[in-house]
């Protein structure tokens, strides 16, 4: 080997050996670098035919490294198998959120610790108390206050009152605010309201159930309206808001209008 050959090769290894201890030692800069994921596990509405539907709702909502269940569904074998149909670790779940009391959105949750996990979770001061006791006999209960952090990126907008009181969860991204909602019994104008006075942030994307089965055309278009004037950019109804209704938003929105449903992946540009 030429003496020029081996220059070469001694500082192509130094660069190499000086470069791997920089790479693990420097910090992230700037936003976006871990994607954010949001994943409906479980619907009354068919996305993905290889998930089960069941009246209710459960989102997995993956932000950066962190993972963490709003909802539970109404039971959970359908909960279950369908984590298992979209390849999901119920072992990742860092923490459950729950929108309101109504057993179609907590129901799965006794199962799902059931497999062996312990997440701590989040609800409203104003559960039940015998639901809250079942809940505080298998892991920590967190009642929550308005527009508290359940981990980076992600906060709820604590109790909004209504018909059955009710919290959204709101997720930053990238690409702006995700506000979930699990009913929106308060309203979807309301609870989208609280978000973005908590955050003072554009909402790029409402997804959930919005209760509007029985809302006239006339409501509907004034809710659209509202939304609009919001700022939100985009809406993904499914779970509870009714055919009519997602036909409207369809309309209303056209292309800010998400399909949704049991199986459905909603991808944004990253986790701020």
């Amino acid at each position: 080997m030429t003496m020029r050959y081996q220059s070469r090769i001694t500082v192509l290894l130094l660069s190499v050996a000086l470069l791997i201890p920089l790479a693990q030692i420097a910090p992230r800069e700037g936003h976006g670098e871990e994607p954010a994921r949001i994943t409906v596990l479980y619907d009354n509405i068919q996305y993905d035919p290889h998930c089960a539907t069941a009246w209710g709702y459960a989102a997995l909502i993956e932000h950066g490294e962190h993972v963490y269940l709003f909802d539970t569904g109404g039971d959970g074998s359908t909960l279950l198998s369908n984590m298992r149909a979209l390849g999901v670790d119920p072992e990742r779940i860092e923490a459950v959120i729950l929108s309101h009391a109504h057993g179609d959105h907590t129901g799965g949750l006794i199962d799902l610790l059931g497999v062996g996990i312990d997440p701590p979770v989040y609800l409203l001061p104003s559960f039940p108390p015998e639901l809250k006791s079942d809940i505080a006999r298998l892991t920590e209960v967190i009642e929550v206050t308005a527009g508290q952090s359940v981990g980076a990126g992600v906060y709820v907008t604590g109790e909004v009152q209504g018909a059955v009181p009710e919290q959204a969860v709101i997720v930053a991204t990238d690409s702006g605010l995700v506000v979930l909602t699990g009913c929106a019994h308060p309203g979807v104008v309301a609870l989208v309201a609280r978000a973005k006075d908590l955050r003072g942030e554009p909402v790029h994307l409402v997804m959930g159930g919005f209760h509007l089965r029985n809302a006239s055309s006339e409501q509907l278009q004034s809710i659209i309206s509202e939304l609009h004037s919001l700022g939100v950019a985009k809406v993904a109804p499914s779970h509870c808001t009714g055919e009519a209704a997602i036909a409207a938003f369809r309309t209303g929105y056209g292309a800010g209008f998400v399909e949704s449903g049991a199986g459905k992946v909603v991808l944004l540009s990253g986790a701020s």
